[in-house]
Protein backbone atom coordinates (compact mmCIF):
# COMPACT_ATOMS: atom_id res chain seq x y z
CA UNK A 1 0.00 0.00 0.00
CA UNK A 2 1.22 3.70 -0.18
CA UNK A 3 2.62 5.15 2.44
CA UNK A 4 -0.47 7.55 4.69
CA UNK A 5 -0.84 9.96 7.41
CA UNK A 6 -3.08 9.79 9.45
CA UNK A 7 -4.11 12.93 11.54
CA UNK A 8 -7.47 13.39 13.78
CA UNK A 9 -8.32 16.12 16.34
CA UNK A 10 -7.26 19.49 14.97
CA UNK A 11 -9.73 21.38 16.44
CA UNK A 12 -8.89 24.97 14.82
CA UNK A 13 -5.72 24.60 16.50
CA UNK A 14 -3.69 26.13 13.33
CA UNK A 15 0.25 26.12 15.08
CA UNK A 16 -0.12 22.43 15.71
CA UNK A 17 -1.27 21.84 11.97
CA UNK A 18 1.42 23.51 10.63
CA UNK A 19 4.00 22.14 12.02
CA UNK A 20 2.13 18.27 11.65
CA UNK A 21 1.93 19.12 8.34
CA UNK A 22 5.73 20.18 7.74
CA UNK A 23 6.55 17.08 10.09
CA UNK A 24 4.47 14.67 7.91
CA UNK A 25 6.39 16.40 4.82
CA UNK A 26 9.55 14.30 5.47
CA UNK A 27 8.55 11.26 5.95
CA UNK A 28 8.19 10.12 2.65
CA UNK A 29 4.22 10.03 3.11
CA UNK A 30 1.95 9.85 -0.48
CA UNK A 31 -1.54 10.71 1.04
CA UNK A 32 -2.77 11.83 4.33
CA UNK A 33 -5.81 11.03 5.85
CA UNK A 34 -7.88 12.95 8.75
CA UNK A 35 -10.29 11.32 11.11
CA UNK A 36 -12.45 14.21 11.99
CA UNK A 37 -12.93 17.16 14.11
CA UNK A 38 -11.09 19.74 12.40
CA UNK A 39 -12.79 22.25 14.14
CA UNK A 40 -14.38 23.25 17.73
CA UNK A 41 -12.85 24.24 20.77
CA UNK A 42 -9.80 26.19 18.66
CA UNK A 43 -8.89 29.84 17.40
CA UNK A 44 -8.53 29.40 13.61
CA UNK A 45 -11.39 26.59 12.02
CA UNK A 46 -11.60 28.42 8.63
CA UNK A 47 -6.99 28.38 8.50
CA UNK A 48 -7.45 24.74 9.50
CA UNK A 49 -10.43 23.65 7.35
CA UNK A 50 -9.03 25.28 4.33
CA UNK A 51 -5.36 23.26 5.25
CA UNK A 52 -7.14 20.09 5.23
CA UNK A 53 -9.31 20.70 2.29
CA UNK A 54 -6.17 21.62 0.48
CA UNK A 55 -4.03 18.50 1.65
CA UNK A 56 -6.14 15.51 2.72
CA UNK A 57 -7.31 13.11 0.31
CA UNK A 58 -9.96 11.36 2.40
CA UNK A 59 -11.40 13.25 5.55
CA UNK A 60 -14.51 11.72 7.66
CA UNK A 61 -16.93 13.86 9.79
CA UNK A 62 -15.82 14.44 12.88
CA UNK A 63 -18.91 14.91 16.33
CA UNK A 64 -17.51 18.47 16.41
CA UNK A 65 -17.74 18.90 12.37
CA UNK A 66 -20.97 17.75 12.68
CA UNK A 67 -22.17 20.30 16.18
CA UNK A 68 -21.15 22.73 13.28
CA UNK A 69 -23.51 21.87 10.86
CA UNK A 70 -26.43 20.92 12.30
CA UNK A 71 -26.91 20.96 16.73
CA UNK A 72 -24.32 20.21 19.27
CA UNK A 73 -25.70 17.15 21.12
CA UNK A 74 -24.00 16.14 23.96
CA UNK A 75 -21.74 19.20 24.08
CA UNK A 76 -20.61 20.17 27.98
CA UNK A 77 -21.13 24.01 27.83
CA UNK A 78 -18.14 25.10 27.29
CA UNK A 79 -17.27 22.73 24.07
CA UNK A 80 -21.17 24.01 22.71
CA UNK A 81 -20.23 27.94 22.95
CA UNK A 82 -17.23 26.98 21.49
CA UNK A 83 -19.14 25.46 18.76
CA UNK A 84 -21.21 28.50 17.97
CA UNK A 85 -18.44 30.49 17.91
CA UNK A 86 -16.86 28.02 15.63
CA UNK A 87 -20.26 28.37 13.29
CA UNK A 88 -20.02 32.17 13.65
CA UNK A 89 -16.36 31.96 12.25
CA UNK A 90 -17.90 29.75 9.45
CA UNK A 91 -20.30 31.87 8.52
CA UNK A 92 -18.37 35.44 8.52
CA UNK A 93 -14.66 34.36 8.58
CA UNK A 94 -11.76 34.99 6.29
CA UNK A 95 -11.90 34.89 2.59
CA UNK A 96 -14.43 35.43 -0.09
CA UNK A 97 -17.99 34.30 -0.04
CA UNK A 98 -16.13 31.48 -2.59
CA UNK A 99 -14.22 29.91 0.12
CA UNK A 100 -16.93 30.49 2.33
CA UNK A 101 -19.43 28.03 0.25
CA UNK A 102 -16.39 25.56 -0.23
CA UNK A 103 -15.43 25.08 3.71
CA UNK A 104 -19.31 24.15 3.94
CA UNK A 105 -19.89 22.16 1.32
CA UNK A 106 -16.72 20.17 2.34
CA UNK A 107 -18.23 19.79 6.30
CA UNK A 108 -21.73 18.87 4.57
CA UNK A 109 -20.14 16.00 2.03
CA UNK A 110 -18.00 14.55 4.80
CA UNK A 111 -18.52 10.89 4.83
CA UNK A 112 -18.86 9.12 8.61
CA UNK A 113 -16.82 6.00 7.49
CA UNK A 114 -14.29 5.22 4.87
CA UNK A 115 -13.05 1.30 4.19
CA UNK A 116 -10.01 0.37 2.17
CA UNK A 117 -9.45 -3.39 1.96
CA UNK A 118 -8.73 -4.39 5.61
CA UNK A 119 -9.01 -1.20 6.54
CA UNK A 120 -11.66 0.87 8.79
CA UNK A 121 -11.72 4.22 9.15
CA UNK A 122 -13.75 6.37 11.95
CA UNK A 123 -13.66 9.13 14.00
CA UNK A 124 -14.99 7.11 16.85
CA UNK A 125 -15.98 3.64 16.90
CA UNK A 126 -16.86 0.55 14.17
CA UNK A 127 -20.26 0.76 15.93
CA UNK A 128 -21.07 4.42 15.73
CA UNK A 129 -18.62 6.99 13.67
CA UNK A 130 -19.10 9.82 14.97
CA UNK A 131 -19.78 9.63 18.13
CA UNK A 132 -18.77 6.75 20.72
CA UNK A 133 -15.54 6.88 22.73
CA UNK A 134 -13.31 3.71 23.20
CA UNK A 135 -11.02 4.61 26.03
CA UNK A 136 -8.34 2.88 27.22
CA UNK A 137 -10.25 1.48 30.13
CA UNK A 138 -12.50 -0.34 27.77
CA UNK A 139 -10.18 -3.02 27.48
CA UNK A 140 -12.18 -4.32 30.61
CA UNK A 141 -15.46 -3.77 29.10
CA UNK A 142 -16.09 -7.72 27.45
CA UNK A 143 -19.59 -7.26 25.79
CA UNK A 144 -18.19 -3.82 24.42
CA UNK A 145 -14.76 -5.30 22.90
CA UNK A 146 -16.33 -8.06 21.54
CA UNK A 147 -18.88 -6.38 19.71
CA UNK A 148 -16.20 -3.94 18.21
CA UNK A 149 -13.85 -6.58 16.90
CA UNK A 150 -16.69 -8.17 15.23
CA UNK A 151 -16.96 -5.23 13.54
CA UNK A 152 -13.71 -5.00 12.42
CA UNK A 153 -11.76 -7.03 8.95
CA UNK A 154 -8.24 -6.80 10.36
CA UNK A 155 -7.91 -2.59 11.30
CA UNK A 156 -9.59 0.16 12.56
CA UNK A 157 -8.21 3.41 13.11
CA UNK A 158 -10.05 6.33 14.67
CA UNK A 159 -9.15 9.46 17.30
CA UNK A 160 -12.04 11.43 18.95
CA UNK A 161 -10.58 10.59 22.82
CA UNK A 162 -7.79 11.88 21.95
CA UNK A 163 -5.31 9.13 23.55
CA UNK A 164 -3.35 7.32 21.05
CA UNK A 165 -2.56 3.50 21.26
CA UNK A 166 -3.40 0.33 20.27
CA UNK A 167 -6.21 -2.04 21.63
CA UNK A 168 -5.41 -5.77 20.67
CA UNK A 169 -8.21 -8.79 19.81
CA UNK A 170 -5.75 -9.94 22.94
CA UNK A 171 -7.96 -7.26 25.21
CA UNK A 172 -5.06 -5.25 25.65
CA UNK A 173 -4.40 -1.40 25.59
CA UNK A 174 -0.77 -0.35 24.38
CA UNK A 175 0.52 2.67 24.67
CA UNK A 176 2.66 4.24 21.79
CA UNK A 177 5.81 4.48 24.54
CA UNK A 178 5.30 0.71 25.24
CA UNK A 179 5.64 -0.06 21.29
CA UNK A 180 8.86 2.13 20.79
CA UNK A 181 6.52 3.93 19.17
CA UNK A 182 6.07 1.06 16.36
CA UNK A 183 3.00 -1.08 15.99
CA UNK A 184 3.89 -4.48 13.95
CA UNK A 185 0.78 -5.60 12.16
CA UNK A 186 -0.19 -9.23 12.02
CA UNK A 187 -3.16 -11.41 11.63
CA UNK A 188 -4.04 -10.24 14.76
CA UNK A 189 -7.54 -7.72 14.89
CA UNK A 190 -6.23 -4.20 16.20
CA UNK A 191 -7.60 -0.74 16.77
CA UNK A 192 -5.43 2.03 16.83
CA UNK A 193 -6.01 5.48 18.23
CA UNK A 194 -4.01 7.97 16.17
CA UNK A 195 -4.38 10.55 18.80
CA UNK A 196 -4.77 14.41 18.33
CA UNK A 197 -3.13 16.98 16.40
CA UNK A 198 -4.69 20.11 18.32
CA UNK A 199 -5.78 18.94 21.66
CA UNK A 200 -3.69 15.79 23.02
CA UNK A 201 -4.66 14.25 26.40
CA UNK A 202 -2.42 11.35 27.35
CA UNK A 203 -0.17 13.65 28.93
CA UNK A 204 2.13 14.77 26.28
CA UNK A 205 1.34 18.19 25.15
CA UNK A 206 3.15 17.81 21.68
CA UNK A 207 0.90 16.65 18.71
CA UNK A 208 0.45 13.48 17.89
CA UNK A 209 -0.26 11.26 14.58
CA UNK A 210 0.47 7.87 12.96
CA UNK A 211 1.99 6.90 9.65
CA UNK A 212 0.38 3.27 8.03
CA UNK A 213 2.27 1.15 5.73
CA UNK A 214 1.61 -2.61 4.72
CA UNK A 215 2.87 -4.17 7.99
CA UNK A 216 3.75 -1.17 10.53
CA UNK A 217 2.00 1.91 12.01
CA UNK A 218 4.31 4.15 13.28
CA UNK A 219 3.08 6.91 16.05
CA UNK A 220 5.10 10.65 15.45
CA UNK A 221 5.25 13.09 18.44
CA UNK A 222 5.44 17.27 17.20
CA UNK A 223 6.19 19.85 19.19
CA UNK A 224 4.51 23.65 18.30
CA UNK A 225 4.36 27.21 20.04
CA UNK A 226 1.61 26.08 22.03
CA UNK A 227 1.63 29.68 23.90
CA UNK A 228 0.59 31.19 20.66
CA UNK A 229 -2.23 29.72 19.97
CA UNK A 230 -3.24 29.42 24.29
CA UNK A 231 -2.84 33.17 23.91
CA UNK A 232 -5.69 33.48 20.89
CA UNK A 233 -8.23 31.37 23.18
CA UNK A 234 -7.55 33.26 25.94
CA UNK A 235 -8.47 36.55 23.97
CA UNK A 236 -11.37 35.50 22.51
CA UNK A 237 -14.70 36.04 24.74
CA UNK A 238 -16.30 32.74 23.78
CA UNK A 239 -13.72 30.31 24.33
CA UNK A 240 -12.86 28.98 27.92
CA UNK A 241 -9.30 29.50 29.15
CA UNK A 242 -9.65 25.73 29.89
CA UNK A 243 -9.09 25.13 26.37
CA UNK A 244 -5.72 27.40 26.06
CA UNK A 245 -4.96 25.74 29.73
CA UNK A 246 -5.25 21.77 28.56
CA UNK A 247 -3.27 22.69 25.13
CA UNK A 248 -0.36 23.46 26.89
CA UNK A 249 -0.98 20.93 29.84
CA UNK A 250 -1.65 17.76 27.41
CA UNK A 251 -4.96 16.21 29.84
Amino acid sequence: MTKRAIISDIHGNLEALKAVLEHIRGQGVTEIFCLGDIIGYGPNPCECLDLVIKHTAVCILGNHDQGALFDPEGFNSGAERAIFWTRSQLENGTGDRDATDLRWDFLGALPRVHRDGNWLYVHGSARNPVNEYVFPEDIYNQKKMDKLFGLITLGCFQGHTHVPGVFTESRNFVSPEETSYVYHVTDQKFMINVGSVGQPRDGDNRSCYVVQEDHQVTFHRVDYDRDVTANKIYNIPDLDNFLGDRIKQGR
